[in-house]
């Protein structure tokens, strides 16, 4: 981990929870506020139908809500769209843009997720910006040149610090409980920072860095430890408060 770059631990619900999981959230925020020594910042990013309740639970505890998607436009003739406008106005603080899930399943391309992050950027939303390779990517060498075309084509310029989180989820490690080798993620990592630092220009110094893909409580600490990993973007693991704090937890210094 970069020191002096203040840690992100971000939930990415996906699909599930409903009103039962409302518990859930209230013992994430109850963690977060009593006691809790870590110097961390802590985000949920749950479904759309829970954003606004979310954010009514969390808004007196330092767990910030977050979307999982928005639309380019800010409003119109799109039926099933929600713009990064609504999400603001629901109570979010961010929104994810670009998740391997989104450019499989939606077919989105790097011009849309930059689209994304700027309408993201209009409504004062931060994004987060998914970013990684799939297995056959993988297995042909090409991770880099991946993460260089996504960051050339899905980032905008004038990402800073303050509107713009980058997460690197390598796919085939997402949902599978595989994870890239330690010296892998360091490889990738670096080569992020250093992407961004040619992309942008500036600013680029202290843009957090996320590791996605099967973090849990027993592997967060080996992962958070690695160089210019700036926190970690989880998955089913942020299902559960117990996980999601302990994964939290493991950000202490050693």
């Amino acid at each position: 981990m970069t020191t002096s770059i203040r840690p992100l631990i971000a939930g990415n619900w996906k699909m599930n929870g409903t009103s039962a999981s409302v518990p859930e959230l209230v013992a994430i925020g109850k963690a977060f506020t009593h006691g809790f020594d870590v110097q961390v910042d802590a985000l949920i990013c749950p479904p759309a139908t829970l954003v606004a309740r979310a954010h009514d639970v969390l808004s007196s505890t330092p767990v910030r809500v977050g979307g999982q998607d928005c639309a380019i436009t800010q409003s119109g003739a799109h039926t099933g769209d929600i713009s990064a406008e609504m999400l603001k106005d629901a109570g979010a603080g961010f929104v994810i843009v670009g998740h391997s899930e989104r450019r499989t399943d939606h077919g989105e391309t790097n011009e849309i997720v930059q689209k994304k992050a700027l309408a993201a950027w209009r409504a004062g939303l931060t994004a987060i910006i998914c970013i990684g390779e799939t297995q056959s990517q993988r297995e042909k060498s090409l991770t880099l040149d991946v993460l260089t075309a996504q960051i050339e084509g899905s980032v905008p310029q004038g990402a800073t610090a303050s509107n713009t989180v980058i997460a690197y989820e390598p796919v085939w490690a997402i949902g599978t409980g595989l994870t890239p080798t330690l010296p892998d993620v360091a490889a990738a990592h670096a080569h992020i920072r250093s992407e961004l630092s040619r992309h942008l220009g500036e600013g680029f110094e202290t843009i957090r860095i996320l590791y996605g893909g099967s973090v849990k409580p027993s592997n967060a600490q080996e992962l958070l430890s690695v160089q210019n990993v700036n926190g970690a973007l989880v998955g089913g693991a942020s299902l559960k408060a117990s996980d999601f704090v302990g994964i939290a937890e493991a950000c202490r210094p050693a």
